[in-house]
């Protein structure tokens, strides 16, 4: 058992390892550093956290151990499983800033919509990795459309649009490394300008439609739906080379930046730790991905190549996304940067993305 253990350890990318704990890390710092602006010193989301942490480490670890293959074997029922999560949330969830997308249990709060986009990758790298998908036909295509909208409806109904717009992606990276024909991505393309010019004038609140038109001119309503993106940039713009140190940020402190924990937490790294704190969280999300697509080449099935690439595409997009709100390129859709923002699901569901990562690399060095 022992040698097994160890065996099993010495395969494990540390490397990937290594960078996440150092992205974990600087969220905490940063996290606490907020904690240092408020009236009376509240360190109770640093606290939070830190056991989302530890507890996030344990659920990597013991993924790293659960063979990919098993989760290949019940992906079918992980999906009807993620169903009847977002229904339950949509009628017995709690709403938290106009989304009910929440449950609350002592105190915890938990998200299934983090944990719905794992479901989504394992379910469709195992619809896109069966034996009847080599053909890659326009049915084979539309089945996979059509499995994808059924979690992104039930997450629009929250509603949700950061998390519909990163199930979306997840499907968009895999049907991509799917090659599939061409023709298919110009009539969803099509089909995708159809609804959402109809969500426009339909389905769209007030504030999201604030939230997209921010993208297009960011500080043109500095005291209203461009007040947080013009926040965050003068933060960042602020930094410098070396930043004001942590718990000196001035925007961040004196809570100019609204959600700072959250949606913003570059914004507050970049104040405080300069270019240089930016520049050492870039690298360490390079150090992962480039490890990532590394190990690629030795996977020797499609389920685990269609998992390691849905899985870092998850990771990338969110962190664009975020980090792009806050440089006001991308519209404010609530998205937290992975493995640093506040937030126990989020973290929790990437560490356990993390350790199926290090199971389907393991499995890649084991000799049979």
């Amino acid at each position: 058992m022992l040698n097994r253990l160890k065996a099993h350890l010495y395969k494990f990318d540390w490397i990937i390892m290594a960078a996440v704990l150092l992205l974990v890390t600087f969220g905490l710092v940063e996290i606490y550093s907020v904690a240092l602006g408020r009236e009376s010193l509240d360190l109770l989301n640093f606290r939070k956290q830190i056991f989302f942490a530890v507890l996030g480490f344990v659920l990597l670890f013991t993924f790293s151990f659960v063979d990919y293959y098993f989760l290949k074997s019940v992906s079918r029922y992980l999906f009807f499983f993620g169903i009847f999560l977002l229904v339950s949330v949509l009628i017995f969830g709690d709403t938290v800033r106009g989304t009910k997308g929440w449950f609350n249990f002592a105190g915890f709060s938990l998200q299934p919509v983090e944990f719905i986009k794992i479901i989504l990758i394992l379910f469709l790298a195992n619809y896109f990795s069966g034996l009847a998908i080599k053909v890659k036909t326009v049915k084979h295509f539309f089945a996979s459309v059509a499995y994808t909208l059924v979690f992104v409806g039930l997450v629009l109904l929250q509603p949700d649009f950061g998390s519909a717009l990163m199930l979306s992606s997840i499907w968009l990276v895999l049907i991509m490394a799917a090659d599939f024909n061409l023709k298919y991505f110009l009539a969803i393309g099509l089909a995708g300008i159809i609804i959402f010019t109809s969500a426009w004038f339909f389905f769209f609140k007030d504030y999201q439609k604030e939230r997209i038109m921010t993208l297009i001119s960011p500080t043109a309503d500095s005291l209203e739906s461009g007040y947080n993106s013009s926040q965050a940039i003068i933060a960042i713009g602020s930094g410098g080379l070396m930043g004001k140190g942590v718990g000196f940020g001035s925007q961040s402190q004196l809570k100019f930046l609204p959600e700072a924990q959250n949606d913003f937490i570059f914004a507050v790294i970049a104040e405080e730790l300069g270019f240089l704190g930016v520049f050492l969280v870039l690298g360490f999300y390079f150090i992962l991905f480039f490890r990532c697509f590394n190990v690629l080449k030795k996977i020797n099935n499609d389920f685990g190549i269609y998992c390691l690439i849905g899985a870092s595409g998850l990771i990338f997009i969110q962190m664009f996304i975020n980090i792009g709100m806050n440089l006001g390129i991308m519209p404010v859709v609530g998205l937290p940067l992975p493995f640093i923002s506040y937030g126990g699901s989020s973290l929790l569901s990437l560490m356990i993305l993390v350790g199926i990562m290090q199971n389907i690399i393991i499995k890649s060095k084991t000799r049979y």
